[in-house]
């Protein structure tokens, strides 16, 4: 027999005889596969546990100045000759901000001197004749309507001499204001001065945030206002999620007719934020106790947040994965409050569970 035709038929046996041994085999169950794909992901569980928490309100408002000083020029017709702050130096009280050109004033000063001692000169002048004639009055010397020129002009020297003194002091007093000073302890807010400009009266050169303080003034409703109380903490979240401790100093007497809303005046540290910021914060009411997870057993969906409840099967190895849909409250460290929880006795996946889906099935590791 040919070679090549005997190793065929080697060959067609061998697999025939393959065939008959596998079709003797008990074929596997297509479900078991499926399930054992599906339950190929690990995970560990965890229950929801009571922790303490901070009973808060939530409030929204701007940081502003506590006080803020405008402070202006009293003198009228001036040429600003020096500033010497910036924004946001601090300044203390009585310190020099500004000065203005004082050539002006010297001038009118020193012919008001000038006007000084010739009312002086006047009276004194005028005080001898009153006195002669008063002296000679009883000889019949003078008639009583000379004596009576002579007393009359004396008073009348007296008077333009107390003017001419008033009209030195004015100007002594403008020559005082020529110097700038801050009226109080705290920080350049505003600085508008330029050097070389003639400012008027009243005219503003800077502005002052008095002793560096900044409060929060949140907006709560009429309801909630009655809650807050002088010395509660807040704590105030910043634009850039920065958190600073803040104190109530006060609430507002009244409460704004259009949005029926009031203000809590929240003292805050200085220099701890921008005045003009929008700000959000809580006011701590009290202590309570609350369920809450792991921040890794939430999971973040189209704007919701969801949990991942683990529930056992018919195969004591396999659990099913039902995804909640859960309202969060306060987080504290890395702990979050689950508020709206139905079964708080229930096991939920610790992490991982951005990788779960409703109906899915795993394997538990710390079971």
């Amino acid at each position: 027999m040919n070679k090549n035709l005997t190793f065929t038929l080697l060959v067609t046996a061998g697999l025939l005889v393959s065939g008959c041994q596998n079709k003797e085999e008990k074929p596997l169950n297509a479900n078991s596969q499926i399930t054992s794909a599906k339950a190929s992901l690990s995970v560990t569980t965890i229950k929801p546990q009571q922790t303490p928490l901070n009973r808060t309100l939530n409030a929204n408002g701007n940081i502003a100045a506590w006080q803020e000083s405008s402070i202006s020029t009293e003198t009228n017709g001036l040429l600003l000759r020096e500033v010497l702050v910036n924004i946001g130096d601090h300044v203390k009280r009585g310190q020099v901000l500004a000065r203005f050109a004082a050539s002006t004033l010297e001038a009118d000063i020193a012919q008001m001197q000038a006007n000084v001692a010739e009312a002086n000169a006047s009276l004194l002048e005028a005080t001898g004749n009153a006195n002669r004639a008063r002296s000679i009055q009883d000889s019949g010397a003078l008639s009583k309507q000379q004596i009576d020129q002579y007393i009359t002009a004396e008073a009348s020297a007296k008077a333009r001499l107390n003017a001419a003194q008033a009209s030195l002091h004015a100007q002594q007093i403008k020559l005082k204001q020529i110097t700038v000073v801050a009226p109080d302890d705290g920080i350049i807010s505003l600085n508008p001065a330029t050097v070389g400009t003639v400012y008027s009266a009243g005219q503003e050169l800077f502005k002052l945030i008095r002793k560096g303080r900044l409060e929060w003034r949140a907006e709560l409703t009429s309801a909630d206002v009655t809650a807050i109380k002088a010395g509660m903490p807040a704590h105030i979240t910043l634009p850039d999620n920065h958190t600073i401790n803040g104190t109530v100093r006060t609430t507002a007497p009244s409460v704004d007719t259009k949005t029926r809303n009031a203000l809590v005046y929240v003292d805050i540290p200085a220099d701890s934020a921008k005045i003009g910021m929008f700000a959000r914060g809580d006011f701590v009411m009290g202590e309570t106790t609350a369920l809450t997870l792991p921040n890794t057993a939430i999971v973040m969906r189209d704007g919701f947040a969801f949990i991942m409840k683990v529930e056992p099967t018919a195969d004591k190895n396999i659990y099913k994965i039902t995804q909640i849909k859960v309202q969060l409250g306060q987080r504290k460290n890395d702990r979050v409050e689950i508020m709206n929880l139905a079964t708080p006795n229930a096991q939920f996946v610790e992490s991982g569970g951005a990788f779960l889906t409703d109906g899915d099935s795993v394997r538990v590791v710390n079971k």
